[in-house]
């Protein structure tokens, strides 16, 4: 679901990811500034999958998620940051690990 459809159209990034977390929700951007906020604040969630690399068609983001669901188990995404790009799908857990 989008942040909008949760009232979440005018809310700060910091708000967006708490929610997330409270809901047990995973953040799909391709905002730097979520990352970041993760990173710097040392949180462990919530997940957070990023697109880099330009502009994906919508069929892209839907091959590229797939890819994702099948190479990341449920409870490692909900602790990790997922960095997806056109060549490659890597990942980093949360929380300074």
């Amino acid at each position: 679901m989008h942040a909008a459809q949760v009232g979440l159209h005018r809310a700060s990034d910091g708000e967006v990811l708490e929610r997330a977390r409270i809901e047990g929700r995973v953040v799909l951007t391709a905002d730097l500034d979520y990352p970041r906020l993760l990173t710097l604040t040392g949180a462990q969630g919530p997940g957070l999958i990023l697109f880099r690399g330009g502009d994906y068609s919508e069929l892209e983001c839907i091959e590229r998620l797939a890819q994702v669901f099948e190479k990341v188990l449920p409870q490692v995404l909900e602790n990790s940051i997922v960095v997806v790009e056109r060549n490659r799908i890597r990942l980093r857990p949360l929380g300074g690990e």
